[in-house]
């Protein structure tokens, strides 16, 4: 299924470091991730946004300048179906942002949305009021007992000072298990490890927790 980056940093970098990694780990993904990708990041507090049809390693991605958070999401339809660029993920509204990993069959769930991962997103925000974390948890939990069967469920939602991390995933651990990488300043959460580095751990199945990046 799809791939998910998540970067925040004290300072301002280089997205496009960030990207071409991320890319490199999406071209080399033992599952196809080439059904467009999207990417949503910060200038000065605001929100910018980007999505393209084309696989991540086929793009530009010298177009983009500096910030000091970043989220991107490589797409890996479920049955190759609903391949459109509105289908492309971060999903976002005035406050946060959404990004997504994993196949859940027979779910049943009253929300709005062009497809399922849309539908989980508009879910989560159902339980807004009490809290992002408590909210990602309780709807988490109402979707696995909803549902037939949860192959993955990995998400992660950003509002601006903080990632809201939940995993979740009954098999294929090791394609479905998070990484992340926290130094002084920085944090880096992705589906798997920058190619050629070390100092990552990976995140535990079933964890809900918030990330920031001067976190300790």
């Amino acid at each position: 299924m799809c791939r998910l980056l998540a970067v925040q940093s004290s300072k301002s970098f280089a997205i496009t470091e960030h990207l071409e990694k991320f890319a490199e780990i999406s071209r080399s993904s033992r599952e196809f991730q080439g059904h467009g990708w999207g990417c949503a990041w910060l200038v000065n507090d605001e929100w910018r946004y980007y999505k393209n049809i084309n696989p991540v390693w086929e793009d530009d991605l010298q177009q983009f300048g500096k910030s000091t958070l970043l989220m991107a999401h490589a797409r890996s339809a479920f049955q190759d179906r609903d391949i459109v660029v509105e289908n492309n993920m971060p999903f976002y509204d005035d406050r946060h942002i959404f990004i997504f990993n994993g196949e859940l069959h027979g779910v049943k769930i009253n929300a709005e949305g062009r497809i399922g991962a849309e539908k989980i997103f508009t879910f989560i925000k159902r339980f807004e009021s009490r809290g992002m974390k408590s909210a990602l948890k309780t709807a988490a939990g109402i979707i696995e007992k909803r549902s037939r069967y949860v192959r993955a469920m990995n998400i992660i939602i950003s509002d601006k000072e903080r990632f809201y991390l939940s995993t979740l995933f009954n098999e294929d651990e090791d394609y479905f298990t998070m990484h992340y990488q926290r130094k002084p300043g920085d944090l880096i959460i992705c589906s798997d490890v920058y190619p050629g580095e070390s100092g990552w751990k990976p995140i535990p199945n079933r964890t809900t927790e918030v990330f920031n990046y001067d976190d300790h």
